[in-house]
């Protein structure tokens, strides 16, 4: 029940003492019209004395912290539109993003990653672009097409799988995968072609008329529980370091979930559009090795 001393049953606006005893001159719960309220209270009808709130003072629900961009490069002419944040770079990280609807629901969805520099700061970020059957019917063999935009949500780059059947023969060139990047989308910069091997993965990166410029070496295990995967990046004749892909352990989220997280390095002075190469090759040996579809519910 309600004590009928705390109402106001004045007029609107009007101050009720409150009753003596009370520490403070104030009754619990009651707020003077001349005190302002550090919360957010809505004005009753008929109130004079507007309602004040601290902006800040209490953390609003639901809101997403804010992206930090990498601050915007200067235009370069002999550089690709949207590659210019690569030419001041000589690492960054892949930080896939952790879906718990597919452990939940059994349901691929299209892949996110977040790509940052040393500082936290965003450079750019990658969405898969697949449609719901084909990921689905194919999981990690399937062709995708991943759409890569920067702090303006233009598409600067675009990477392409196409579809390979792994049937046949694991040595038939027809089986080997491989990843077409274009930069800008339409404009074919390079491939990553996969090399069959017997203890390891191979790939090279080509440019646009297909001949080999580097090599990408991979451990003789990507499995290995506890510790990271290093993919080296080599000269044509294996004898020179260029750079690595080296996919993180994160401990259970490595084994359990699928989010993946990657370093990427390469020399500072590096051609950007092999960086570009380096880059895309990440995501061809994301898909192959690392990435875990979610089981499929038995039928019995």
């Amino acid at each position: 029940m309600y004590n009928t001393l705390f109402l106001n049953t004045g007029p609107p606006g009007a101050a009720v003492l409150p009753p003596a005893g009370y520490p403070g001159g104030l009754p619990m719960g009651y707020y003077s019209p001349q005190q302002p309220s550090t919360f957010p209270l809505c004005q009753p009808t008929g109130g004079t004395h507007p309602i004040q709130y601290q902006p800040g003072k209490y953390p609003v629900p639901n809101q997403s912290a804010p992206i930090t961009w990498m601050p915007g490069p200067t235009f370069m002419p002999d550089c690709p539109p949207g590659l210019e944040y690569l030419t001041q770079l000589d690492n960054i990280h892949v930080l896939q993003h952790f879906e718990p609807l597919e452990m939940m629901t059994h349901f691929e969805t299209n892949n996110k990653y977040d790509i940052k520099n040393n500082l936290d700061q965003m450079v750019y970020i990658v969405t898969e672009d697949t449609d719901d059957f084909t990921r689905n019917a194919y999981r990690t063999l399937r062709p995708f097409v991943l759409r890569v935009t920067d702090y303006m949500g233009r598409e600067i780059m675009t990477m392409q799988r196409p579809f390979r059947c792994t049937c046949c023969c694991f040595c038939c060139p027809s089986t080997r995968q491989e990843l077409e990047v274009q930069c800008p989308p339409g404009v074919t910069i390079g491939f990553v072609m996969e090399h069959w091997n017997l203890c390891r993965a191979v790939y090279s990166i080509q440019n646009e008329k297909k001949e080999n410029v580097m090599r990408v070496r991979g451990p003789c295990s990507t499995y290995g529980c506890g510790s990271d995967s290093v993919f080296e990046v080599k000269s044509l004749d294996g004898v020179s370091d260029i750079g690595n892909i080296i996919r993180k352990w994160n401990g259970l989220m490595s084994t359990m979930g699928d989010a993946d997280h990657f370093d990427i390095h390469f020399p500072l002075d590096l051609d950007v559009k092999m960086k570009a190469m380096i880059f895309g090759a990440c995501f061809l040996i994301d898909f192959m090795y690392f990435e875990r579809s979610p089981p499929q519910r038995s039928s019995r």
